[in-house]
């Protein structure tokens, strides 16, 4: 401000200084943003609730925000069921693995060494200790009807499931609703049948269904009635493993039950109770297959 000689009122003084854009040296800054109050031009404005911010505080508040969660506390996404889709592939290739090896055909992979080596052999478990069977027994299918069946009931109800619960805790509900399944055999079945298939782990997505489906949005007839339907094909075709499928069932309530809590409780079981939990499932398989070496 500058006063005249004669006394007056002060006259504002008259500036050309021009802002520039911070990001932009060269181009005039129309705007300042109103988190950071440096200038910035047209190309950098972002609309906010009130005024104008910057690319550097936009991008920094998506940063620092939490990303919206689903009622288990997993992370909302809107991407392809990754994890269901690969699971559907390592079945297919293990399929394909047995079926084109030596000895193996497309129709019958029964006969195939890779077959052999991998499919549930409750003596082999405990004379040789091959426990990995008790995993790799679930990715194998005895023909092409068997895959057809548990694939199409895994990509029926995986996607659901994994967009409720994660990548992370949908994995474990499949392998250890596998693992029950196969345990539940190696401990109560007969020591020299021989299983295969994926029913354990899919009996699992069934019992987690009923255990979550307020939280998955579904209609409980329909998913109670689903589940009827399959535990009377169980029971009433030969040659189904009931075991296998009771086990995978009860241990996939066990998991969700942990992952989601009981199915009227409405608050959210945080993530360090439900990997507690999860560890206790884990726990209880080691236990019952500890307890029936020890015993045979």
């Amino acid at each position: 401000m500058t006063r005249p000689p004669d006394g007056g009122p002060p006259v504002p003084e008259v500036t050309d200084q021009v802002a520039h854009c911070y990001r932009h040296p060269h181009r005039e800054a129309l705007v300042r943003c109103t988190r950071c109050d440096r200038p910035i031009c047209p190309d950098c404005m972002r609309p906010a609730s009130v005024g104008f911010h910057c690319p550097d505080d936009v991008d920094r508040a998506a940063r620092t925000m939490r990303a919206p969660r689903t009622a288990v506390g997993a992370k909302l996404l809107q991407s392809p069921p990754y994890v269901t889709i690969t699971l559907v592939a390592l079945n297919v290739a293990a399929y394909l693995a047995t079926g084109l090896q030596s000895g193996g055909t497309l129709r019958n992979p029964t006969e195939s060494r890779l077959f052999f080596d991998w499919q549930l052999f409750p003596q082999a478990i405990h004379d040789r200790h091959e426990y990995y069977q008790l995993i790799t027994s679930a990715f194998l299918h005895l023909s092409p009807l068997h895959i057809a069946a548990n694939m199409l009931a895994l990509a029926f109800i995986g996607p659901a499931l994994e967009r409720l619960l994660g990548w992370w805790r949908f994995i474990a509900l499949y392998l250890l609703s596998a693992l029950g399944g196969s345990v539940a055999i190696y401990a109560f079945g007969n020591p020299l049948g021989y299983t295969a298939g994926a029913s354990g782990a899919i009996f699992g997505l069934f019992a987690a269904c009923l255990v979550l489906v307020r939280k998955l949005g579904l209609d409980p007839q329909w998913l109670v009635g689903t589940v009827v339907i399959n535990f009377i094909v169980t029971f009433s075709i030969p040659h189904i493993s009931k075991l296998g499928h009771f086990g995978g069932f009860v241990i996939g309530a066990l998991v969700a039950v942990a992952i989601g809590g009981l199915p009227k409780m409405r608050e959210r079981v945080e993530p360090k109770v439900q990997a507690a939990g999860l560890a206790a499932v884990a726990a209880l398989i080691v236990v019952v297959v500890a307890v029936r070496t020890a015993t045979w």
